[in-house]
């Protein structure tokens, strides 16, 4: 649209000089069409990766080398090409409270062997960080305004979260998940749940039926359940694949079926009070 808006201001002082309007936009038109070819990707992608302190240090190694490896793996490769443009924007961030996110790759265009391999080594060589709270409405409004600041201009917009608990800090997780639901963004999940919950980490036995019925939304939304460590790298690669080619896992998520959440979407505010008592 904005090329067009340029296009046709061209034309109409083109005709108020009295100029050739054909000569005077004609040299101009190819590049304009191109910027917007460049412009154009199958998904934009961003990648929210949780590091808060329920993440111990061998989980977040796993998880950095799961989307690193994913990313230049030859299904991830080939699933790009399915699209019509063949390419994808990606960003990638890591969060924790509220006003706690940290972009680790900003926008990156993935076309292909070299750029993936480019973004894949630019995760790895961040250093591992962890913070304190838990806010997955924070990532998600955080996500939104990635989305406002991309050049690349895809046909999906799909927000990928990753965590291994319940939001317990920021506004109400269902708010934010709904605002981004009004915008046409999907948002789909990676609930991590290689270790037994903890009341002291504030766990969570069904992170996987929280996720489904409060955190997902939109479009083709899934989430896919890590449950050994052992399937972190192939569940992350998966979950990329799919995304990136706009498919869903053969199982289809109960919260299709489910009329109220199944697990409370205030249970990690909850449970921050009993502790804390604030």
């Amino acid at each position: 649209m904005r090329w067009c808006v340029s296009i046709g201001a061209a034309l109409v002082a083109g005709a108020l000089v009295g100029g050739d309007v054909a000569s005077f936009a004609a040299p101009n038109a190819p590049q304009f069409a191109q910027k917007a070819s460049e412009a154009q990707v199958d998904v934009e992608l961003i990648l929210a990766v949780d590091v808060s302190y329920s993440m111990d240090l061998e989980e977040l190694a796993v998880q950095r080398e799961g989307y690193a490896q994913a990313l230049i793996s030859a299904d991830f490769l080939k699933a790009l090409k399915t699209g019509p443009h063949g390419k994808v924007a990606v960003t990638y961030f890591e969060w924790a409270a509220a006003h706690d996110q940290k972009v680790i790759i900003p926008w990156r265009i993935v076309d292909g062997p070299e750029s993936a391999d480019a973004v894949a080594a630019e995760v790895m060589k961040a250093p591992l960080r962890r913070a304190s709270r838990t806010s997955i409405s924070g990532a998600i409004n955080f996500g939104m305004q990635l989305f406002g600041e991309n050049p690349y201009k895809g046909l999906r917009k799909v927000i990928d979260i990753s965590g291994d608990g319940p939001n317990n800090n920021g506004e109400p997780v269902l708010i934010a998940r709904d605002a981004a639901l009004e915008k046409g963004i999907t948002i789909n999940g990676l609930p991590v749940m290689v270790k037994q919950a903890s009341y002291a980490t504030m766990d969570i036995e069904q992170l996987d039926l929280y996720y489904e019925d409060c955190v997902i939304g939109g479009p083709g939304s899934f989430v896919i359940p890590i449950k050994e460590r052992a399937k972190f790298k192939e569940a992350i690669r998966t979950k990329l694949i799919l995304e990136v080619a706009g498919l869903q896992p053969q199982v289809i998520p109960a919260q299709a079926k489910a009329k109220e959440p199944r697990v409370p979407c205030t249970i990690g505010e909850q449970l921050w009070r009993e502790r804390w008592g604030r």
